[in-house]
């Protein structure tokens, strides 16, 4: 049985991490409101973007002189996987399910026998994937020096991804993110980016228009801006999925910390009241024999 001394530094010192769990909480509440108007104001621009962009890739179809963001190279044995990720933890299981979600892909694309290359942004998802991919990493993007994620950001990592593809380097390429719903829930998603794939326009009404120039001019210059739209769409709504996730953590960890301190109460409490009890027993004892 621990000491009267141990269980009191033992409460003190879940006291301490209470108090750093609630204020990680009340931070995380208050980077979460920013976060996800940024995600949710970000939201209508891209849908309508993605459903022009639909419009203009069913006027072009199969078109031989359809650019090759959107037509692709004619294979898919070189995959590239952007696995994107926080740069801290202490947020549930943010980070580790969307390795999880990245890693299965990766898994299942080297057993058919795929070319899989990772490019990671955020240190959590290269570490979480080190241990059984680092033989296919070829990039990492670092944003810890990152406050608040800007266009720029996205561009950055549009414009390294483009130049591969260009280069030749891959064939199909995969961002891979949480996408934010509310503080409970975030969904690990997996995008295609390259070559485009667009939702069907249910109204068509992206259709209706004379594009001038044509519609293969428009996307050549269209498709590169989507790649970047897509990245930093996916950014923000791991930046609303992070708080999210770790706001949920640290009241978890709170409410535990407030129960281990209960229950670490009362066994003091209890152990006290025995050391008490044997002290009276010793000295009544002591007294009858005198």
């Amino acid at each position: 049985m621990p000491s009267l001394k141990d269980l009191k530094n033992r409460i003190e010192s879940v006291k301490s991490t209470r108090k750093i769990t609630k204020a990680m909480q009340m931070v995380a509440a208050a980077k979460l409101r920013r976060a996800q108007d940024a995600a949710e104001a970000s939201r209508p621009y891209t849908e309508r973007f993605n459903a022009v962009m639909a419009g203009l890739a069913a006027s072009v179809g199969g078109s031989d002189s359809a650019p090759k963001l959107l037509s692709g190279t004619g294979s898919d044995q070189v995959q590239l996987l952007i696995v994107m990720t926080a740069e801290r933890g202490l947020c549930g299981g943010f980070n580790g399910n969307i390795a999880k979600l990245a890693r299965t892909h990766a898994q299942k694309l080297i057993a058919e026998g795929k070319t899989v290359k990772i490019v990671t942004v955020g240190k959590k998802g290269r570490d979480a994937l080190k241990r059984d991919l680092s033989d296919h990493f070829v990039h990492h993007v670092d944003l810890t020096e990152v406050k608040r994620v800007s266009y720029a950001d996205a561009q950055g990592i549009a414009k390294d991804v483009l130049a591969r593809f260009d280069a030749g380097e891959f064939d199909v390429a995969t961002i891979f993110f949480a996408r934010f719903e509310n503080v409970v829930a975030q969904h690990p998603t997996a995008q295609q980016i390259i070559p485009a794939k667009f939702e069907e326009v249910a109204d068509k009404e992206a259709t209706l228009y004379d594009y001038e120039p044509g519609e293969e001019e428009i996307l050549a210059d269209l498709l590169p801006r989507g790649v970047a739209t897509a990245i930093f769409s996916a950014l923000l709504e791991n930046g609303a999925s992070e708080q999210g996730a770790r706001m949920s953590a640290m009241d978890n960890a709170t409410r535990n910390a407030g129960e281990m301190i209960d229950k670490l109460t009362i066994e003091f409490n209890r152990s006290r009241q025995a050391v008490i009890t044997n002290e009276l027993i010793e000295i009544i004892s002591g007294a009858e024999a005198l």
